[in-house]
């Protein structure tokens, strides 16, 4: 598992998210890190339920931006944030019972689906909210 990387790729146009999306790489990083280094169960579960957090705040916060606005995708966008929080959150559940579930697997999936996330569904929302004056 590599570390994830802040560029100007990886930006959406609306800084508030661009902001946020930084702040969940790098939980994302400390998790995997705290892996590499064998840290603790609880060690990690500390990290796995701090992003989950942070991820369902920034969802919230991404999804009132949208509506606000009245973006046109925001139903789909939010399937898809409960999709990847609860798959966030089935990754937290099998890390908590420590039921042997390999657990690179699942972080390599929830990372695959947040860089997908931000770079195929929030690149949509960030020109349109630009066109709309939203920066």
């Amino acid at each position: 598992m590599t570390l994830l990387t802040w560029n100007h790729a990886c930006t959406v146009g609306v800084r508030a998210m661009d902001d946020q999306h930084g702040i969940l790489m790098d939980t994302m990083n400390e998790l995997r890190l705290a892996v590499m280094r064998g840290s603790s169960r609880a060690e990690l579960c500390e990290v796995l339920d701090r992003l989950i957090e942070f991820t369902r705040m920034h969802f919230h916060s991404e999804e009132q931006l949208l509506m606000r606005n009245g973006f046109p995708a925001l139903g789909r966008h939010c399937a898809e944030h409960r999709t990847i929080l609860e798959q966030m959150q089935q990754a937290a559940q099998h890390l908590h019972l420590g039921d042997g579930t390999p657990l690179r697997p699942l972080l390599n999936g929830l990372r695959e689906r947040f860089v997908l996330h931000v770079d195929r569904m929030d690149r949509e929302y960030g020109g349109w909210l630009n066109a709309r004056g939203v920066s």
